[in-house]
């Protein structure tokens, strides 16, 4: 079926081309997913890779180009979930986490100067809450949100600064400045059209470093079955 434009079939492949990246160069221990916004597409986006990315021992959560919107509360709550048991059923190839989808071991977001408005309160929430370390460069820095408020005869639209925001540890100092990364890595213009992508490449040597001091949860051994005998 023809689409109108192939912005979205660029942007999946190249999603694509990250997780293989990450996959190879991680040798399969690390998951990847990426995160485009923080509304319904960002939301779909994030759950088509977490099924998968949540089985490895960590997560590299990319929210680089992030557009903002309205869910990082959600996508915070799935990323600071903690494994707290094992669904061991019959005829499942293999344990499920409880709860469902939770990261085995370290999450380590990858965010950039075009991670915006709720893209930049993901990450200033992630190292709040100790969700886990921020790599790359400052965010964009604008999270004050806006309403439409007036409507001119000529069809002019007129907005006004609404939602203010204060984040723990960095007040409300976000807006205009945006969101410090704990590790910073510069990507330039040319790195774009190279085989090696050097925040990713960070992010991953931060979750193994952090693998090294907590390794990832494990599902436990099945007990001995229970004989009961006759006495």
């Amino acid at each position: 079926m023809p689409l109108a434009d192939e912005s979205d079939l660029r942007y999946q492949d190249w999603v694509r081309s990250r997780r293989e990246y990450v996959a190879e160069k991680s040798g399969g221990r690390l998951g990847y997913v990426h995160v485009p916004d923080m509304v319904s597409t960002g939301w779909a986006q994030l759950h088509r890779d977490l099924r998968l990315a949540a089985d490895r021992e960590g997560i590299v959560v990319d929210v680089r180009f992030n557009g903002g919107g309205h869910t990082s509360q959600l996508v915070i709550a799935r990323l600071a979930a903690r494994v707290a048991g094992w669904g061991l059923n019959r005829h499942y190839d293999r344990p499920n986490s409880y709860p469902d989808r939770a990261p085995r071991g370290p999450v380590v977001l990858v965010t950039n100067e075009y991670a915006g408005s709720d893209g930049d309160i993901v990450n200033a929430a992630a190292q709040a809450l100790g969700v886990g370390p921020v790599v790359g460069v400052r965010t964009w820095g604008g999270v004050i949100g806006i309403d439409g408020r007036f409507d001119l005869v000529d069809g002019t639209g007129i907005t006004q600064p609404r939602y203010g925001l204060w984040l723990d540890g960095k007040g409300f100092d976000v807006e205009n400045y945006g969101v410090d990364p704990d590790i910073e890595v510069r990507h330039t213009p040319a790195d774009y059209f190279s085989d090696v992508d050097p925040q990713l490449e960070a992010g991953m040597a931060e979750a193994f470093r952090l693998l090294e001091e907590t390794p990832a949860a494990a599902p436990p051994a099945l007990p001995e079955p229970r004989v009961r005998r006759r006495p």
